[in-house]
């Protein structure tokens, strides 16, 4: 581990550093993930929930393989939303039976070749779903161990996507439940081992975590006795956010099990053979990683100042504010190096990608000290949702770089290249 003085967590200085070399030895745009972050976000959330929970980790937020090879023998499970994650998590060296796999339109050509492997579970999310696995399970040979993923009636304010509580692709209807679960339970060659809720993600309110787990509790609970279901398993959907943008605050886990504690503890009594499992990916990953972006070109335009950087929305679509915001806010970033020696005095610029379009913009008004050509800049929060989640190819910029960095090391992990 890196000695406590120089920690990049901590010391803003020695992370300007590990981001200086970053950029210096493989080049901008790119992404730098630190897994020492990681662990220790890993050892902060199993110290207040993990009295609880076991912990999955959902590989679209970061499929890069590397990563997934990280994580093998630290986390419990992971969750693939595809065939693709899955045959990245089986690279890495997962093995199946730790792997879950949601998602909304499974395929024949992705649910064969996860079943004939051993997924450990499949989660079901409608009836069509479930005799199509029923069918390739019967050709297999098998009987396939499943999830059956309830969409709850409401979700409380305070999550920044809502995947529940009105019509939705994912999971069945809590109130179709009751007429869908029989159909499923009656099918022969699967057999279901638990439920899972995902209805909400990226909250920073203690409180509305509490509300929404409440409502999974009632649901599990509700359902396992209309089944008569003893669960091997019972999916949290974590929902926990992180801050991205300058004042938000950092969610505080410890209020969260202060408050559902008791509650966790009577449901936990209830299933006393059940393993509860939270489900999160941004949590872990998105604070741990940065994008960094050179700037190219300076300009004035109408009275503003507009630094040009090799990397825009086509390397970093989220924080260009085109991944799920209804109204564009920055995220948190700053200039690497800073002003050392106060000859750049802070003033608001605005921070545009190489695209030929305008929406390729990184920030605006943002209060950075004056850039210039040359300059660095590190976008934070960046961990989650970055390569996987943007256009790539779009106007075949190079696409950016992925550098892994544990205990000072880092190396070039950069899954999808130029051609």
């Amino acid at each position: 581990m890196t000695d406590a003085a120089t920690d990049p967590a901590t010391d803003p200085a020695a992370l300007d550093r590990q981001l200086a070399e970053a950029a210096a030895r493989f080049g901008t745009p790119a992404y730098v993930y630190a897994t020492d972050e990681i662990e220790a976000r890993l050892a902060h959330l199993r110290a207040h929930l993990g009295r609880w929970f076991a912990v999955s980790f959902a590989v679209k937020s970061n499929p890069n393989p590397a990563l997934l090879d990280w994580m093998r023998g630290r986390l419990d499970y992971l969750d693939i939303s595809s065939g693709g994650e899955f045959a990245l998590s089986r690279e890495a060296g997962w093995d199946a039976a730790k792997v879950s796999f949601t998602g909304p339109a499974k395929r024949d050509a992705e649910l064969r070749p996860a079943i004939g492997a051993g997924l450990g579970e499949l989660v079901l999310e409608s009836l069509r779903e479930a005799r199509l696995a029923d069918a390739i399970a019967a050709e297999l040979g098998r009987v396939q161990p499943v999830l059956i993923r309830i969409a709850p009636a409401r979700v409380p304010k305070g999550f920044g996507d809502q995947m529940a509580g009105r019509p939705s692709p994912f999971g069945i209807d809590v109130e179709d439940a009751a007429e869908i679960l029989p159909q499923i339970a009656a099918l022969p060659n699967l057999r279901i081992i638990g439920l899972h809720i995902y209805s909400g993600t990226q909250c920073l309110k203690p409180e509305a975590i509490c509300e929404n787990w409440r409502i999974f509790m009632q649901v599990f609970s509700d359902t396992c006795a209309a089944l008569d279901l003893n669960p091997e398993k019972l999916i949290f959907g974590a929902g926990l956010g992180i801050p991205y943008h300058p004042g938000d605050s950092a969610l505080d886990l410890a209020a969260i099990a202060a408050e559902i504690g008791p509650e966790l503890d009577a449901f936990a009594a209830q299933f006393p053979a059940t393993r509860l499992v939270l489900e999160l990916g941004r949590y872990l990953v998105g604070p741990a990683g940065r994008f960094l972006t050179r700037v190219v070109s300076v300009k004035q335009s109408r009275g503003t100042r507009i630094a040009i950087c090799d990397g825009g929305l086509n390397g970093n679509l989220a924080a260009s504010g085109n991944f799920g915001m209804v109204l564009r806010r920055n995220y948190v970033m700053h200039r690497v190096g800073g002003d050392e020696n106060g000859a750049r005095p802070e003033e608001k610029q605005d921070i545009s990608g190489p695209l030929c379009t305008s929406i390729d913009k990184l920030g605006g008004s943002v209060a950075l000290p004056r850039l210039e050509e040359g300059d660095l800049i590190a976008i934070h929060a960046c961990g989650a949702y970055g390569p996987t989640a943007s256009p790539l190819h779009f106007i075949s910029h190079p696409t950016p770089v992925e550098v892994l960095v544990t205990g000072g090391q880092m190396r070039d992990v950069t899954r999808i290249r130029d051609r």
